[in-house]
C-alpha cells in the first residue's frame, strides 16, 4: 500500500524533496540532483535603483560524468529567466549546459487537489452521531469553486471530509527552481556560479538633516534602506548598491518606487559603504557581509558629516501672467518659499556623490526637543554640486503682486507695469530674493531697486527687508512679441 498525504499538512513532506549537506552529488544511477541554498557557498547581491537585483549565487556540487538534470532551489521567486546564467568556476570547460528551464509552477492545496481531478482519492471524515473518524473513497469531480465529489455514485458538494492524496505531482514544486541539463566530464566535486538579474528588491537614500538654532549650520546622517520582496532571501552576501539611471529595454522590467518610512537619527553611526566611480554611475559597496531576508526592509549607515555649512534664503517667485479666478480675485500671489541649500564639497565635510533620495530636516526647539520641519527630494548629486531643499512656505514673511499698468504701444509692442509688495512680521530682518519671469523681448524701463538678469525671460531682485516692516518693489517693462 501506498503512503498517503494529507493535503492540509503537505509542507512536511516537502522538507524531504531538498537535498540536505555541503555537497550535492549524483551518481550513474541518479540522473536529477537538487542544489539547495545548503549547498550555498557564497552569494553576491547588486542592486539598482529601478526595482532591480543582480544575484550571483555560488554552490558546490559532485556530478558523476554524464548528463544530469541539476534542480537549482531557492531562487528569487521573481527571476527573470531570459538573464540566467550557470558556468563551472571550477572546470568551465568540462561543464556544458544542454537545456534550461525555469519551473514556478508552485505547490499549494488548491493546485494539488487540481492534478487529482478524475482520480479517485481518499476522505477522512468524522461521524456526526459517533465521533468516530474513518476513511471513504471519492471520485473527485472538479475543484473550481470547491471539491465536488462522487461518493458511492452520489455527488457531494461541500463535503466536510479531509483529503488524503497518494502523493505530490512531478509536476509540481515546492518553490521557484532552475532546472539545468548538464553534460558533465569531471567526477569531482566543482564550484558553480548562477547569475540573474530579478526584480522585486531595491534601495534607496534616505537623509536627516539636523539644524543649529541660527540655520547656517547642520549635521547631516545618510542612511540606505533595501527593500526586499524578490522572493528569496540572501544569507550573508556581500552587497553593492548602484546609484544612477540604468537604461532597461521596454517590457523588461518596471520600475517602481520603493515604500517606506524612515526613523530620526539619535547618533550618527559609523558609514558602512564605500563607493567608487562605475562606469557612469557610481557603486556603493557595503564593508562585510549582510543578510536581506525575504519581506525585509533593512537600513545600513550610508554617511555621517557634522557642522556642515548651511544657507537658508527666501524666495518670491511671480507669475508668468497675470489672472483672476471665478471670484475676480488675483491668483498670481504667490507664496514665499523656504530653501536651504548645501555645498556638496570636501571643504564642507561632504563631497562624495549623494543617491537620489528624501531628505528630512529637524531642528530642536527652546526646550531640546528636535521637531520635523520639512522634508524634499533630491536627485543624484554629484561632488561640487548644491543641493537645494525645498523646506515650505515662509509664515511671517509674505508676498503680494499687482500689476499696476498694462498698455499697447505699438503692434506687438506692450508696456506693463508690477508692484511686489512684501512684508515681513518677524522680528529680525530678512533678505528675499524676488524671481519675476518676463516673456519676450523685454527692456526695463524703471526700476525701484537693482535687479539681474539671471536668464534670457527671469530677472530677480535681492531685496532686504527690516524687521516687523515692509518693502515694495516696482518695476516697468516694455514687451516686444
Amino acid at each position: 500500500m501506498r503512503p498517503y498525504l494529507h493535503a492540509g499538512v503537505f509542507g512536511t513532506l516537502l522538507l524531504s524533496l531538498a537535498a540536505v549537506g555541503g555537497t550535492i552529488e549524483a551518481g550513474a544511477g541518479k540522473d536529477t540532483a537538487p542544489a539547495t541554498e545548503e549547498h550555498q557557498q557564497a552569494v553576491a547581491v547588486t542592486i539598482y535603483n529601478g526595482n532591480l537585483g543582480l544575484v550571483k549565487d555560488i554552490r558546490k556540487i559532485q556530478l558523476a560524468p554524464g548528463i544530469h538534470d541539476l534542480q537549482f532551489m531557492d531562487v528569487a521567486a521573481q527571476i527573470n529567466p531570459t538573464t540566467v546564467h550557470l558556468k563551472s568556476l571550477t572546470d568551465p570547460k568540462g561543464l556544458r549546459i544542454l537545456e534550461q528551464n525555469y519551473e514556478y509552477d508552485l505547490l499549494n492545496p488548491q493546485k494539488l487537489l487540481e492534478k487529482y481531478v478524475g482520480k479517485r482519492i481518499k476522505l477522512w471524515e468524522k461521524n456526526q452521531y459517533t465521533g468516530v473518524e474513518q476513511q471513504v473513497e471519492a471520485l473527485l469531480l472538479s475543484v473550481n469553486g470547491g471539491p465536488i465529489y462522487q461518493i458511492d455514485g452520489a455527488i457531494h458538494l461541500g463535503h466536510p471530509g479531509r483529503p488524503i492524496l497518494p502523493s505530490i505531482p512531478d509536476n509540481l514544486i515546492a518553490r521557484p527552481t532552475l532546472i539545468w541539463r548538464l553534460e558533465n566530464s569531471t567526477p569531482r566535486s566543482q564550484m558553480i556560479e548562477a547569475t540573474y538579474l530579478t526584480g522585486g528588491i531595491t534601495w534607496r537614500a534616505d537623509y536627516v538633516l539636523t539644524l543649529n538654532a541660527e540655520d547656517n549650520r547642520g549635521d547631516l546622517g545618510g542612511w540606505v534602506t533595501i527593500d526586499n520582496r524578490s522572493g528569496a532571501t540572501y544569507k550573508d552576501a556581500a552587497l553593492k548598491l548602484v546609484a544612477g539611471d540604468i537604461h532597461q529595454a521596454v517590457g523588461e522590467r518596471e520600475m517602481a518606487d520603493a515604500m517606506g518610512k524612515m526613523a530620526a537619527r539619535a547618533e550618527a553611526p559609523k558609514p558602512a559603504f564605500q563607493e567608487e566611480g562605475f562606469f557612469e554611475y557610481h557603486l556603493y559597496s557595503l564593508d562585510g557581509k549582510t543578510t536581506v531576508k525575504q519581506n525585509q526592509s533593512k537600513q545600513i549607515s550610508l554617511l555621517s558629516a557634522s557642522e556642515i555649512p548651511i544657507r537658508k534664503e527666501l524666495i518670491y517667485y511671480g507669475a508668468q501672467h497675470y489672472y483672476r479666478n471665478r471670484y475676480g480675485e488675483p491668483i498670481s500671489n504667490q507664496k514665499v518659499g523656504v530653501y536651504l541649500e548645501v555645498a556638496n564639497k570636501k571643504e564642507n565635510r561632504l563631497g562624495i556623490p549623494l543617491p537620489k533620495g528624501v531628505v528630512r530636516v529637524y531642528k530642536a526647539d527652546r526646550s531640546g526637543a528636535a521637531q520635523f520641519i520639512g522634508e524634499d527630494r533630491i536627485d543624484h548629486t554629484p561632488k561640487d554640486e548644491k543641493v537645494k531643499i525645498k523646506m515650505g512656505e515662509a509664515f511671517d514673511v509674505v508676498g503680494q503682486r499687482i500689476q499696476k499698468d498694462w498698455r499697447k504701444i505699438a503692434p506687438q509692442v506692450y508696456e506693463v507695469e508690477w508692484e511686489i509688495s512684501l512684508r515681513n512680521h518677524k522680528d529680525e530682518a530678512v533678505e528675499v530674493r524676488v524671481v519675476e519671469p518676463i516673456p519676450g523681448d523685454w527692456q526695463v524701463l524703471h526700476s525701484s531697486h537693482a535687479y539681474e538678469k539671471v536668464e534670457a525671460h527671469t530677472l530677480a531682485f535681492p531685496v532686504n527687508i527690516p524687521k516687523e516692516s515692509g518693502v515694495k518693489i516696482s518695476y516697468r517693462v516694455r514687451l516686444t512679441f
